[in-house]
Parts: structure tokens; sequence; C-alpha cells
């Protein structure tokens, strides 16, 4: 396959991935915007999710002071924000239409029909009106077009290409949602004292929860009251759930080994060494050592992966 090609198809999937994941993060701020809070945990929330971006110094050299008034329309329709949602699916429908030859008619017909949509609906003042609704819509589309890639594309190294940007960039945003949420809240490690801090806390893990659509799956694997350890071991080392970084490193080591090539042994090397580490570690000594250390690291190594995939497979920086 030739690299501008893979390289073309590699980002369409990340974007797409992105568009999604901005949308799961805004949402469970605003879902969690609307419960009884101080003005001051409520900045907390918005800050942590410029933070989870590294938008911080892009918004307040727009905006100044942090307002969920500004941030959600500077998330969502803002062009000059390479990371909005309206950015992100222009991106990843601008990659598609760069290797049109390569999708199937049903593969780009999704991408192209987002991209219209969206647009008449930021035109409608849709997002005004229901930030919650066009949430959803925008992860819906991610999961149609997740759907039709993987069920009408052959299963070649353009597919494999798609499936590397997904849980690449899949990997890198559940890292940084933990990062942040897991620091939003100093004392959650040390249990709520009072009953109105046990019903915050519920409130808050459980958000996060469902922003990586795993609140009905934390019920069927522990079976017990939500607690942040146990919400750091789904999201980190459960295999099985599909968001988590193992799971999501269990898909670019396999997808990583299908288009292998000759100067691909070293990323190779490093992604399997991510993937064992997740696969043999154990949350209490994650915790011991220092959570934020820990992805700070997983961050390092997902971005040089990046990285060297680029340099491996794709078109050159």
């Amino acid at each position: 396959m030739l690299s501008r090609t893979a390289d073309h198809l590699f980002w369409m999937s990340r974007y797409t991935e992105r568009a999604e994941n901005t949308a799961r993060m805004l949402d469970v701020n605003y879902q969690t915007s609307l419960l009884p809070q101080s003005a001051a945990v409520a900045q907390v929330g918005w800050q942590g999710m410029l933070s989870i971006s590294e938008l911080m110094p892009a918004y307040t050299a727009k905006h100044g002071e942090i307002d969920p008034v500004r941030v959600m329309p500077f998330m969502v329709k803002d062009e000059s924000n390479p990371s909005s949602i309206v950015s992100c699916l222009r991106a990843a429908r601008e990659n598609a239409r760069a290797v049109r030859g390569s999708l199937t008619t049903e593969a780009w017909e999704t991408q192209n029909q987002t991209w219209l949509e969206v647009n008449r609906m930021l035109r409608s003042g849709e997002f005004e009106r229901d930030p919650g609704q066009f949430f959803e819509w925008v992860k819906f589309r991610s999961h149609l077009s997740r759907g039709v890639t993987v069920g009408t594309m052959l299963m070649d190294e353009a597919l494999h290409f798609m499936r590397l940007g997904t849980f690449l960039e899949r990997a890198d945003n559940t890292a940084r949602l933990v990062d942040v949420k897991f620091h939003a809240v100093q004392s959650d490690f040390f249990g709520a004292a009072t009953e109105q801090d046990q019903e915050y806390d519920f409130y808050h893990w459980s958000a996060i929860l469902r922003s990586v659509s795993g609140f009905e799956i934390y019920r069927k694997v522990y079976r017990d009251v939500i607690k942040p350890e146990r919400v750091a071991d789904l999201l980190i080392l459960r295999a099985d759930m599909p968001r988590s970084l193992h799971a999501s490193m269990n898909e670019v080591v396999s997808n990583l080994a299908s288009v292998a090539n000759d100067q691909s042994n070293e990323t190779r090397r490093r992604a399997g060494k991510i993937r064992a580490e997740l696969q043999y570690g154990h949350i209490d000594e994650i915790l011991a050592n220092g959570l934020h250390a820990f992805l700070t690291q997983f961050l390092d190594r997902v971005n040089d992966l990046g990285a060297r995939i680029s340099r491996d497979f794709l078109v050159p920086a």
C-alpha cells in the first residue's frame, strides 16, 4: 500500500475517534454541571476538560477566564480549534475524500453524510437547544463509521491502518480522561467522609464510567458500589472492557503485526512491551507507585508509538 494512502486512512480514523471522545468528555461535564455543586467545583471540571485536550493556552488566549458558556462552543464548533468536534469531523472527511478509491461506497458516504449533517445541525442551533442530544449524535455517527468500515471493507492493510488509528487515539484519550478525572477530587482515594461526599463521589465516578460507556459493565464485573480503585482497574487493566488501555493496546499490537515491514520491528517491540505491562500489571501496584506518573508515562509512550508508526509506514511529517 502507498504510504500516502495509509496516512490518510490512519488519520481519518484518528479524527473520527477524537470527535467521539471529545463528545464523550463534554457530555460527562455537561451532565455533571446539572448536579448541585459549587462554582469552584464546576470550574475545576471545565478546566480539566481543557487540560485533557491540552487546549488551556489556546482557550485562555482567546477567551480569558474559564466559562462553561464559552468552553462548550470552543470545544464543539470553533473551527480555529483543531481539536473541536467540527474540526475533527472536517479533517476526517478530508482524509476520506483524499483516498475515496480505497474506501467502500458505504464507508465514504458515512463520513460525508456526517460532515454535511453536523454543519446543518450547528447552523440550525440544535447543539444549543439540546447539547446532550447533540453529543449522543456524534457518538452514534462514530459507532456507525466503525461498524460500516468493519462490515464492508476488505480485511487488508487499509483496514488495519484504520484500526491502528482508532485504537491508538482511544488509548490516548482514555488515559487522559482517567488522569484528569482522578485528580479532580483529591480526597477520593481516602474514602468519602460524609454522606454528602459519598453522594458526590457516586455521581462523579458514575459520570466518568458513563463517559466511556462503562457504567453497566462496572456493575456486571464488580457487582458492588463504585470505588475509585476499581474504576481505575476497569479503565486501565481490564482486557474485556472495550475502551480500556489494555483492550486498546491489544488492538494496536494485533494490527501492527498485520502490517509489519522490515523497519517496524522496534515499533512492534515497544507496543508489545506496553501491552505486556498492562496484561501483567496490578492496580494496587500502579496506585502505590502513583497513578499520575503511570498515566503520564503511558501517554508519552503512546505518542512515541504514533511517531514511530508514522516514520515506519506513513508519509513523513
